[in-house]
């Protein structure tokens, strides 16, 4: 079995630096923190994960949409590792929605996001990625995106009144109005 790591908690200073950015995709050091960030994530019911969550202050992330307890209605997508990633929003529109956070646990809020980003990474074979992304799948992109900046989630949020205890907003859901 793969080994897995803590993830870092709200507080740790990791999660508040800059992320480093890769010089060298092909390094060992490299593959290894890919695959430590990949068998984290999967033991985790999380859509997307970035290295400094798991203690490492590194441009990369992963975004992996799939429905899960935390994210039932999420799409499914293919697991996929984007190093050194930027994105420019396709217009000014911002949609809020709910988020969480495997390194803020027990909270969800009401998150301003771009509807329609493209991005551009780093494939795990060194090629140059550019897509397009829309809702949910950007959603995540900027949330894990925001980790490499040394922000959270809670930083983008336009009233402290968007936040609610994740007992409360699972009762939201299950209730919609």
């Amino acid at each position: 079995m793969s080994e897995v790591c803590a993830i870092a908690q709200l507080g740790s200073p990791v999660l508040r630096q800059q992320a480093e950015a890769i010089s060298d995709v092909h390094d060992s050091a490299v593959l290894q923190l890919i695959a430590l960030m990949q068998s984290t994530l999967a033991t985790t019911s999380g859509v997307g994960i970035a290295a400094p969550q798991i203690g490492y202050s590194k441009q990369i992330i992963i975004v992996a949409s799939r429905p899960t307890p935390r994210y039932p209605l999420a799409p499914l997508m293919e697991p996929t590792v984007m190093i050194n990633p930027c994105f420019e929003a396709l217009s000014g529109e911002k949609l809020k929605d709910w988020e969480g956070c495997l390194s803020i646990p027990g909270i969800r809020a009401l998150v301003p996001r771009y509807v329609e980003i493209i991005i551009t990474y780093t494939d795990q074979n060194g090629a140059l990625v550019r897509t397009g992304l829309s809702g949910f799948v950007a959603r995540i992109f900027q949330h894990e995106f925001d980790h490499l900046q040394g922000e959270t989630y809670l930083d983008k949020l336009e009233n402290n009144r968007d936040i609610y205890a994740e007992s409360e907003y699972f009762k939201l859901i299950a209730n919609p109005a």
